[in-house]
């Protein structure tokens, strides 16, 4: 079987892991996890990285630093993986699903300003602005993009909207680990961003995320809060709820030798979506996610749209080539289908109905590359 997507174990995970074991310091107290968000900070740029035990948890807590409440409504894309949603859903906030464009198959920004300016209004208080829908009454609370694949949303625009709507912007960068726009990482435009190292990441820790902020109260509170809200290192003290989110050190240790070997990880990815482009081209009717010239993604998964997808998708995996569709929009799961949708032309369903995922872990061979390429060829003969 050729994988979708693995882990790279190729540095000194062995080492840094054995380390944890040979010390004792295995649980969320240990050297790996500051080195763990040192490393983080300095690859992105961002001032603040914290630890915690996955990427779910650093949308949640994200939230809560944004002051989202139950009385809110958090706008979201109706094409992610589920979690983005759950993690909104913790909050007891509404949820508002955007549709997704054509091309780039993020949020569709210019989708999203048309129903703010239709369908809100923005007061000032204490010189913010504060933006309710019209309809319910209720705040906006936050704006939750997602970088679909790694590949860029028009975070420029979002970003005035963030600021001119008085919106909070969580980034969902939980694929974009590596992705840069104008040299700038993803998850370092809004109030926060999220990082995931879940075992299909363009690296891993087995479980883990990442919360990203260039706002120091913001990075001392998610710390806090993602700590059991524990006010002093003797006593047992807890000034408010808080969570038991910690990344722990062995996990943490993972994370040091991988992000040791990121730039060659990063580099593979790369070159492996390079070929897939150049050899698929003008192959049957297959479609490429498309990105801004001034955008750099990471190229995590290689995913593509056919109107054949599903009969490909059952040749690949007869094959050994283990391939993915894409996610079910969110629109379309039991828990979700009754939440506001704002669309044209439900583009998410269109997407999802074409899209495919093929194998592109950074340690696929060349051989092996050009085994899946072959079988797609051969499939559309």
């Amino acid at each position: 079987m050729i994988p979708l997507s693995v882990p790279n174990i190729d540095g000194n995970e062995w080492q840094y892991v054995k380390d944890c074991l040979d010390t004792g310091w295995i649980s969320s107290a240990g050297a790996y996890v500051t080195k763990f968000e040192e490393a983080i900070q300095n690859y992105t740029g961002v001032k603040y990285a914290i630890a915690c035990m996955n990427g779910t948890a650093g949308l949640q807590v994200s939230l809560n630093l944004a002051g989202v409440s139950s009385n809110d409504i958090v706008i979201a894309p109706n094409l992610t993986f589920v979690a983005t949603l759950n993690a909104i859903s913790y909050s007891g906030a509404q949820i508002a699903l955007i549709d997704v464009c054509e091309d780039s198959w993020q949020m569709d920004i210019d989708l999203l300003q048309n129903w703010l300016a239709n369908n809100t209004t923005t007061k000032f208080v204490n010189e913010k602005p504060v933006t309710t829908e019209i309809a319910s009454g209720k705040k906006i609370g936050a704006i939750m993009p997602v970088y679909v694949l790694g590949g860029f949303i028009d975070v420029d625009k979002l970003v005035e909207i963030s600021a001119t709507y008085g919106i909070p912007l969580i980034e969902d960068s939980t694929e974009a680990l590596g992705s840069f726009k104008n040299g700038k990482h993803a998850g370092t435009f809004g109030l926060t961003g999220v990082l995931s190292f879940n075992g299909n990441k363009i690296i891993s820790t087995g479980g883990g995320g990442m919360i990203l902020t260039n706002d120091k109260d913001i990075a001392n509170r998610a710390k806090h809060i993602t700590t059991t809200a524990k006010t002093d290192p003797l006593d047992y003290f807890h000034d408010e709820v808080g969570y038991n989110y910690r990344l722990v050190n062995v996990l943490a240790a993972i994370g040091v030798a991988q992000m040791e070997n990121f730039e060659s990880i990063l580099k593979r990815k790369k070159e492996i979506d390079a070929l897939y482009r150049s050899e698929l081209h003008g192959v049957g009717d297959i479609k490429f996610q498309e990105n801004d010239t001034d955008s750099d993604p990471n190229c995590w998964l290689f995913t593509f749209r056919t109107k054949k997808m599903r009969a490909l998708l059952n040749h690949l995996n007869s094959k050994e080539i283990q391939s993915r569709p894409f996610w079910t929009p969110m629109n379309n799961l039991p828990m979700y289908k009754d939440l506001m949708y704002i669309n044209e032309n439900d583009i998410s369903n269109k997407i999802f109905k074409e899209c495919i995922s093929i194998p592109s872990s950074s340690n696929l061979t060349i051989d092996d590359q050009y085994k899946v390429i072959s079988e797609i060829k051969n499939f559309y003969k």
